[in-house]
């Protein structure tokens, strides 16, 4: 593992200790949290095995550092308002009329940007001959796939939970169409990322 792979993944395990000092939901955090504990082994075993570009780790790490902050509020709570507020005097809620917590929102968009260039790069691992093109769009429908699993995961959770216990889990905020945006933004987030992805996977 190179020194900028180490300072990313020891800055993430820095980050998941921090987030855990005086937890204010401790029972639904360490649900979110066994997702973050799964992602860093699967990180970690997956670059010992192909060895991802250094850009392509760091930007998982960076997806990982965001989901341990927004576990640490599930979600829902993030108070970005307020922190815009105290560095920018900005409120985002009132510049685009925002009436719920976006932060989820961005949590799944990030989930496309920062997984699609190393998705990518292990495609082209699997199979050399596959066009850049193709590979792009494999890594894509992975990108759809998981998320549609993902959704399926959080409603089984929901249906074990208190009805309370839930909402805070899946931070759905009343909207009926939550699932159905968290995939979307997902896939843009993925194709959008094309650039990116093309210089990673081309090394």
């Amino acid at each position: 593992m190179t020194n900028a792979k180490k300072i990313a993944f020891i800055g993430v395990l820095a980050v998941f200790l921090i987030t855990w000092i005086k937890p204010l939901w401790p029972v639904e955090q360490a649900l979110h949290s066994t997702l973050t504990v799964l992602g860093l082994a699967a990180l970690w075993w997956v670059d010992r095995r192909w060895r991802l570009g250094a850009g392509a780790f760091i930007a998982i790490c960076a997806f990982i550092v965001v989901h341990c902050i927004a576990a640490r509020w599930l979600y829902s709570n993030v108070p970005y308002e307020q922190w815009f507020q105290a560095l920018l005097g900005w409120s985002p809620n009132a510049a685009f009329g925002w009436e719920r917590n976006h932060f989820d929102r961005l949590i799944h968009f990030l989930y496309g940007v920062c997984f699609t260039p190393a998705l990518t790069q292990l495609v082209r691992h699997a199979w050399p001959a596959l066009r850049l093109g193709h590979a792009f769009t494999l890594a894509v429908m992975v990108i759809m796939c998981s998320s549609l699993a993902y959704e399926w995961f959080e409603w089984g959770i929901a249906l074990l939970l208190s009805p309370d216990a839930a909402e805070a889990y899946n931070g759905q905020q009343g909207d009926m169409w939550d699932a159905h945006a968290d995939m979307l933004l997902a896939t843009l987030g993925s194709l959008l990322v094309w650039p990116l992805a093309h210089k990673v996977a081309s090394r």
